[in-house]
């Protein structure tokens, strides 16, 4: 069993930056592909990135490739999302999800294939 525990989230400020963090428990993190996903207020869910364990494949969308950044800690059981120049859009509740095997794009919107879930993270942009 792993747990995920999403944290770095609060107010900030359009043009900030700010960096997610996702620590997990266990020890089998560094076998997960571990994804970002977000929901805005009134919206579905939205795949982000995503960070493979073993094979260090990233993946990321493209309405966010220009200023989000994910990475990670094997060592620290820990998965990043770096923000850049925050803007509206960006304001959402910010889920890490963990999975046994690989996704990108689309494929990464299918629930079925998660198996683990942190708690959330909201960021807040004052407009």
């Amino acid at each position: 069993e792993v747990q995920l525990v999403e944290s770095g989230g609060g107010l900030v400020h359009l043009g900030e930056s700010l960096r997610l963090s996702c620590v997990a428990s266990g020890d089998t993190f560094s076998s997960l592909t571990v994804n970002w996903i977000r929901q805005r207020p009134g919206k579905g869910l939205e795949w982000i990135s995503s960070s493979e364990g073993y094979n260090r494949r990233t993946s990321i969308a493209n309405s966010v490739q220009d200023r989000f950044t994910i990475s990670r800690d094997n060592a620290k059981n820990t998965l990043y999302l770096q923000i850049n120049n925050l803007k509206p859009e960006d304001a959402a509740v910010y889920y890490c999800a963990g999975m046994k095997n690989w996704c990108t794009g689309y494929v990464c919107y299918e629930k079925s294939l998660y198996v683990y879930w942190g708690q959330w993270t909201q960021v807040t942009v004052p407009s």
